[in-house]
């Protein structure tokens, strides 16, 4: 996939997938551009600094016994 230096990023995703995110992000008050920025600062900020405490599928993980 293409990368230019603008600040715009372009994703194409099934149409069906598309609606039912809108609706969502409606129902929070959300704009794509709001969600998608706020995801993108906690991917980057995970990758920066990994959390004391990672969350694997919503349950956090549990620290090894010694």
């Amino acid at each position: 996939m293409a990368r230019g230096n603008s600040g715009r990023i372009v994703v194409e995703i099934d149409p069906r997938l598309k609606r039912r995110l809108y609706a969502a992000l409606a129902a929070d008050s959300l704009t794509l551009k709001d969600w998608f920025t706020r995801r993108a600062e906690e991917a980057v900020s995970e990758q920066e600094q990994p959390p004391l405490f990672p969350v694997t599928h919503g349950i956090r993980a549990r620290e090894p016994q010694s």
